[in-house]
């Protein structure tokens, strides 16, 4: 399984909020270079950056800082929040990341998935983000009526790299990954499935590997308990290491 530790980019800053709540955040660290160059040095080989002002706003707000993220580490990247169009898609992979993330285009745009998925293979993920089981958009401000697992339906072999998927309700609480409801998309689509949301200890990521279902899950997005020391780096590329019996 891969690690994926979350820096979260608001105003420039690292920060975690809570249910998706832009009112409720928690500033970690003012520089996100030094953030991801820490992950770096802890050993994570991969980085779940997210622009929280550009999914809001439908654009790019903090380029500059993600830009200083790829400058600082050789870690690989997947950038999401505010990537609506293949200009930005293009413009980002070409400034050093390894695979752009679309959320809010996904559900407003199927098509630009499937174009993009085919214009650069193995680099284009989907983020499903879901309240209640269905999806959320722009920032999870916006809610819709869309089943979040008959989203994921729709880009099935269409050679989108990953999906993504974040229980909001579980986002930046601490209160354990929702393992069922990751599995159901892992046993519903054959993409590779990136749980989100609410992991807490090296717990969740044994529950995820050893969980019974049709195929496993790929990997797992860490933010505050990195952050605030509750999982350790090294004890948790450790645990990622085991395999499935």
């Amino acid at each position: 399984m891969i690690i994926y530790p979350a820096i979260d980019l608001k105003d420039g800053e690292v920060v975690r909020l809570m249910h998706g709540d832009l009112e409720q955040k928690t500033v970690y660290e003012q520089d996100p270079a030094v953030a991801a160059k820490r992950f770096q040095d802890n050993g994570f080989e991969w980085l779940h950056v997210v622009d929280l002002d550009g999914a809001v706003a439908g654009a790019a707000r903090n380029a500059s800082a993600v830009k200083a993220i790829l400058k600082a580490t050789k870690a690989r990247v997947q950038l999401g929040g505010g990537v609506r169009d293949m200009r930005t898609i293009e413009m980002w992979l070409d400034a050093g990341v390894s695979r752009v993330i679309l959320g809010t285009a996904a559900a407003r745009n199927p098509g630009l998935v499937r174009d993009a998925a085919q214009f650069f293979p193995g680099r284009v993920a989907v983020g499903i983000d879901a309240r209640d089981g269905r999806v959320a958009v722009s920032g999870w401000v916006e809610s819709t009526d869309i089943p979040a697992v008959d989203l994921a339906k729709k880009f099935e072999d269409v050679g989108v790299a990953a999906l993504i998927v974040t229980d909001i309700s579980r986002d930046g609480a601490k209160t354990g990954v929702n393992v069922a409801f990751t599995g159901e998309f892992a046993d519903s689509v054959d993409i590779p499935v990136i749980a989100s949301g609410g992991a807490s200890s090296v717990g969740d990521i044994a529950a995820l590997i050893t969980r019974v279902g049709v195929r496993p899950i790929q990997g797992l997005v860490m933010g505050r308990a990195l952050y605030d020391g509750s999982v350790d780096p090294k004890t948790a590329l450790k645990a990622a290491k085991v395999k499935a019996a």
